[in-house]
């Protein structure tokens, strides 16, 4: 049956054309998502940067760790502990050993990415002086030539505060970092965390110091220690979370469409089928020419889209480094897994396209084959209708938990985003069933011979209509229910928020990475001002065989309740002591017990719990004393990211606040720009990755539109010869062709606003028991514009073939030959 199939193709390649244009772009799609996510997953790349001259780099590290699984700048334990005295002391005894710190570091006005290192380790780096001489004491640095000139006075910012060194030096550039270096015993002041270490003693000897301590790093692994590692990981963080939210959603879509084109060619060809059955092909014989064909098809689409998805996929790259998503240097590299699968996906597609319609073909009797071919049944199929079932199960379901059971989903953009879709699916599979009583309602208010012919042609063809139809409703849903829910998030996020900050007043970074506490201070030493300045930790919990990792804040209980409006579950703010801590309600600990924690620097502290709150928006952070502070360098880079300012009345304060922190790196801003900036970039990510896979999306179901039509109307040449045989004359039979495209554009917008107002009900619900409040605004004009465009495509899909076939003659055979 497969030659029998072979030639079926060859004799009616143009009812296969648009099945082929389907599933070309959905294996592009697919190609393209591939390969952008699996580029996004393997860092570049690069050569050993900061340790290239280095024999051997002791670091320590956590061989079970993943970066990958962990908020971007948290370190494993051993990571944030650094060398320890014990084990610098070990490999020291097997011969020479240089201590690398690496450590916040910026000169006034330079970039906030700037580090610094201990002058020792520059020569590992390929650095040489240019001019001048290495620093001879704690006062002296060496810059990066056009930084500053030698003998210049320079401020550097730090984690330690604010500094005024003399330029001993200067060094050619690097690429790969702006380093900013100190004598070693500055280094220490500044960071007495210790990075790594360069070991200059026999190998051996070093890995048998070194133990199970830390990992002994040569050759090209030297890279692992380098922070360019960091930053590319960094760099790529937005896309490699934007990437899958992009391929689940539109792969999903695409796969739908291509699938559903598909069973809807084979519907069209019903006629063929009923005839092989009445001139004796068995069931099988049939399925096996159908799924013939489909093998064929989706063979040769399959290839031709991997291609375009090949040269798509750097496409779509740049249109993430131009949103700011992915970085400048992202390209997408070949791999043959994603377009292997992307091949796969096609044909499997395809057959699965038309499995159903070729299984209900061969079911036809012999005798009844040509009445099932002549007219198109208005039931549902039993799969379908199953399918259906359990779609409107699942987004019923799904509605009430986003709305109830679990709302913080709502807040998380890729399991969001394929919640969203189920209820748009749903009506898509259950279309058939909506055609006649949408048919009949929507073609109520008309009369006249051309409403009663588009109200029964729709009512007879129910299958075609919803086929045509689903495009349509994918388009106008998905979009719907895509935007509505990035700006309804935005927006309360911003109101929750701005509910739960106290302070009038706040510190933030100004060119730098954060605020240095000892610059919180000297603001706190203006009388009637008090300042708290949250610096980010880490806390490490062990749970059975493994480390739970927690994000903590260092406060004490009276700042706390000074400047942030926290809603308490259980326990009061007033009993957080130097013993205890503050923590989320999510986390399922009681008030009054314990844990033990460990902490960056090594120690390890018993803690009470003093209170849970209710942390609804993802601030679930950890509340802990201010005499933990010294464990804020080890975890992080000691920085505070804002300070909170509650300044008693006068504007004389103000003024000395704001001539306190010139030139720190600080800026002083209202309670409301705070928040404004807070919110904006959260909300800028957030609308980024919503509009990039509405985009994508609405782009693939354009195509569909058009294709589907194109199709459909095609197919309906004994429709147009027969309507031109009574009488109808070239204008009228136009007139009936829109008027039924304007019918299904209508049913199928229809259908995407139940979806989406399903979808809308959920995240009312989510909203307003996360934030107390739920102000959903509706993107009406972007919507109606996608929704114009939609029915719009849907009437060229219409017109273009209808008029191809007028310009043949009404009666010529080709005009009603099947």
């Amino acid at each position: 049956m497969l030659t029998v199939a072979f030639q079926t193709l060859r004799g009616r390649w143009v009812s296969f054309l648009g099945t082929v244009v389907a599933l070309v772009l959905g294996v592009a799609q697919v190609a393209a998502m591939g390969l952008l996510l699996m580029t996004a997953l393997d860092l570049p790349d690069r050569p050993v940067e900061r340790f290239a001259g280095a024999p051997a780099v002791v670091l320590p590290t956590d061989p079970a760790w993943d970066p990958a699984h962990h908020d971007l700048g948290v370190r494993s334990l051993p990571e944030a502990r650094g060398v320890s005295r014990e084990l610098l002391r070990k490999v020291a005894a097997t011969g020479p050993t240089v201590v690398d710190r690496a450590f916040y570091a910026q000169l006034a006005g330079g970039p906030s990415d700037q580090v610094g290192h201990p002058w020792p380790m520059a020569r590992f780096g390929g650095y040489t002086l240019r001019d001048g001489r290495a620093p001879a004491s704690d006062r002296e640095v060496v810059v990066a030539s056009g930084r500053a000139r030698t003998g210049d006075r320079v401020t550097v910012l730090t984690a330690a505060g604010v500094g005024t060194y003399t330029v001993s030096g200067t060094v050619p550039p690097v690429g790969w970092e702006d380093a900013v270096f100190f004598t070693d015993a500055e280094a220490a002041r500044l960071a007495p965390r210790i990075e790594a270490l360069v070991a200059f003693g026999a190998l051996d000897e070093v890995r048998a110091a070194v133990g199970g301590d830390a990992e002994v790093l040569t050759g090209r692994d030297r890279h692992r220690a380098d922070a360019g590692e960091d930053r590319d990981r960094e760099a790529l963080d937005n896309t490699v979370t934007l990437v899958p939210v992009m391929a689940a959603v539109a792969g999903t879509t695409a796969v739908f469409v291509v699938a559903s084109t598909f069973a809807f060619a084979v519907v069209q060809r019903r006629r063929e089928v009923a005839l092989l059955r009445a001139v004796g092909a068995t069931p099988r014989q049939v399925r096996r020419m159908v799924r013939g064909e489909a093998l064929l098809v989706g063979g040769f689409a399959s290839g031709v889209g991997t291609v375009v998805g090949l040269f798509g996929a750097q496409v779509l790259a740049d249109m993430l480094v131009g949103l700011g998503v992915a970085p400048p240097w992202f390209r997408v590299s070949v791999r043959l897994a994603p377009l292997g699968g992307a091949v796969l996906v096609g044909v499997l597609v395809a057959l699965c396209g038309v499995s159903v319609a070729a299984r209900r073909a061969g079911r036809v009797r012999p005798v009844e084959a040509l009445r099932d071919a002549a007219v198109d049944d208005a039931g549902v199929t039993r799969g379908r209708a199953v399918l259906g079932g359990v779609g409107v199960v699942g987004a019923v379901g799904l509605v009430v938990w986003v709305g109830v059971g679990d709302p913080a989903v709502a807040l998380s953009p890729s399991a969001y985003a394929l919640a969203l879709l189920v209820p748009v699916l749903t009506a898509a599979v259950l279309a058939p069933l909506a055609v006649g009583p949408l048919t009949r309602l929507l073609m109520r208010p008309f009369t006249g011979p051309v409403a009663m012919l588009v109200r029964e042609s729709a009512l007879t063809s129910r299958r075609r209509t919803a086929a045509t139809a689903a495009p349509v409703l994918l388009t106008v849903g998905l979009t719907f229910s895509l935007l509505t829910a990035t700006d309804a998030i935005g927006a309360a996020g911003e109101s929750g928020l701005r509910g739960q900050v106290r302070s009038e007043y706040a510190l933030v970074p100004d060119g730098t990475p954060g605020i240095s506490p000892q610059v919180a201070a000297k603001v706190s030493r203006i009388d009637g001002v008090q300042v708290v300045a949250p610096v980010l930790t880490t806390v490490y919990v062990r749970d059975e065989d493994r480390l739970e990792v927690l994000d903590g804040v260092l406060m004490d209980g009276a700042a706390l309740k000074r400047t942030m409006d926290l809603d308490v579950v259980d326990g009061s703010l007033d009993a957080l002591d130097d013993n205890s801590v503050v923590v989320a309600d999510q986390w399922g600990m009681k008030v009054g017990s314990t844990f033990k924690a460990l902490l960056p620097d090594g120690e390890e502290a018993a803690l009470r719990i003093a209170a849970t709150y209710d942390a609804p928006h993802g601030g679930d952070v950890a509340y802990l004393p201010q005499r933990f502070a010294a464990t804020a360098a080890y975890a992080r880079d000691g920085l505070a990211r804002r300070a909170y300012i509650s300044p008693a009345p006068g504007a004389d304060r103000i003024t000395a606040i704001r001539e306190a922190v010139a030139g720190t790196g600080a800026r002083l801003v209202t309670r409301d720009e705070l928040l404004a900036s807070e919110s904006a970039y959260t909300h800028h990510l957030t609308e980024v990755r919503q509009r990039s896979v509405t985009v994508i999306v609405v782009l693939f179901c354009f195509i569909a539109i058009l294709n589907t039509l194109l199709m459909a109307t095609a197919d309906r040449r004994r429709d147009l010869a027969v309507l031109r045989l009574a009488g109808a004359t070239p204008r009228q039979a136009v007139r009936f062709f829109v008027a039924e495209s304007l019918l299904v554009a209508t049913i199928g917008v229809t259908l995407a606003l139940l979806a989406t107002a399903l979808n809308l009900t959920g995240l009312w619900g989510a909203l307003h028991q996360l934030y107390g409040t739920a102000p959903i605004t509706l993107p009406y004009a972007v919507t109606t514009a996608v929704a114009a465009v939609s029915t719009l495509l849907a009437v060229a899909g219409t017109v273009l073939p209808v008029g191809a076939a007028l310009r043949a003659g009404p009666v010529e055979p080709a005009g009603i030959r099947e």
